[in-house]
């Protein structure tokens, strides 16, 4: 008999590049969703609203962790949620906010979307696990 699967939300507040939290929750998101798991939402926070910026340009060498990120998402139907206002705060911004301060750019790299805390706690509600990184 197969084990059901559990559903997951993760709360990624570490940045892209620095620490090994955000590159540990990509991984963590691959292997649960390889192992017939489903991840519900994945909700960017803190620090981690730098993996949403388009302008990530990491050494050759290193792994591209924003684009890794936006192929699981693509691969999976993944939603990438990032905090409104930590990603403002920290000049990560979509057309829309940038327009309306007045700004000539923005950065945040689709399939992110900003977002407010109430979808990551709507998907604490309904998830089995929440996991942050």
């Amino acid at each position: 008999m197969k084990p059901a699967s559990l559903q997951f939300a993760l709360l990624v507040t570490g940045p892209c590049y620095g620490t090994q939290s955000a590159a540990d929750a990509y991984r963590f998101a691959r292997a649960v969703l390889q192992q017939g798991h489903v991840v519900s939402q994945i909700f960017f926070y803190q620090e981690g609203v730098h993996n949403a910026s388009q302008l990530v340009q990491p050494a050759g060498d290193e792994h591209h962790l924003q684009l890794a990120w936006t192929e699981l998402a693509r691969e999976h139907d993944l939603t990438l949620d990032v905090c409104v206002a930590a990603a403002l705060r920290r000049g990560v911004s979509d057309q829309n906010n940038s327009t309306q301060a007045g700004l000539a750019q923005w950065n945040l790299a689709p399939p992110f979307r900003l977002s407010g805390l109430g979808s990551l706690a709507q998907a604490a509600l309904s998830a089995d696990r929440v996991v942050q990184f």
